[in-house]
């Protein structure tokens, strides 16, 4: 459970956000003088709501976003899967994601090639399966970087897995469609 070791979940959080950070595009145009004006407040999740969020997502296999949103470069989220079969493989373009192991673990196949890739959104892609890719298994406490382009797939067959996401994307969100 999450909230067994609340420093070393919080020191884990900062450096996922600090890898996020690093890892950001940076702009080529010229900066002002002076620091940029915040596009949103600063966020603080307290270990034991996190925890509590958790436990909620434990019930079923769910994603919430904690950070997420038109104009931001990034995607915060907390997502829980069990006893789920690969669903393929996929590949983002112009994201790249990191993953912070909370609890649990999941077999991962990471790199490799897309087998038929269909892109199923601008910059998008999903394909049955992975050919000549990497298995990992991924376990609580372990912080995988897939960066963008780099086919990836989890499978959580007999295992349970929760994890923080965080998704760097090289271009702002766009407001979605209704």
């Amino acid at each position: 459970m999450m909230n067994s070791n609340p420093n070393r979940v919080v020191f884990s959080i900062l450096a996922i956000l600090v890898l996020a950070a690093v890892a950001a595009p940076q702009s080529s145009k010229t900066r002002p003088a002076g620091p940029v004006t915040p596009a949103r407040p600063f966020a603080v999740f307290r270990s034991q709501s996190l925890a509590d969020l958790e436990t909620r997502l434990k019930s079923e296999n769910k994603n919430e976003d904690l950070i997420a949103g038109e104009g931001l470069q990034m995607r915060i989220a907390i997502q829980h899967s069990k006893n789920e079969p690969a669903p393929g493989g996929e590949a983002h373009d112009k994201a790249d994601d990191i993953y912070y192991v909370v609890d649990g673990s999941a077999t991962l196949t990471v790199g490799g090639r897309l087998d038929e890739p269909k892109e199923i959104q601008p910059g998008e892609w999903r394909g049955p399966r992975i050919i000549g890719g990497q298995t990992v298994e991924a376990k609580k406490g372990d912080l995988i970087m897939v960066p963008r382009g780099t086919p990836h797939q989890r499978s959580t067959m007999g295992q349970d897995y929760t994890i923080i996401l965080i998704k760097v994307l090289a271009e702002p969100q766009r407001a979605s469609k209704p």
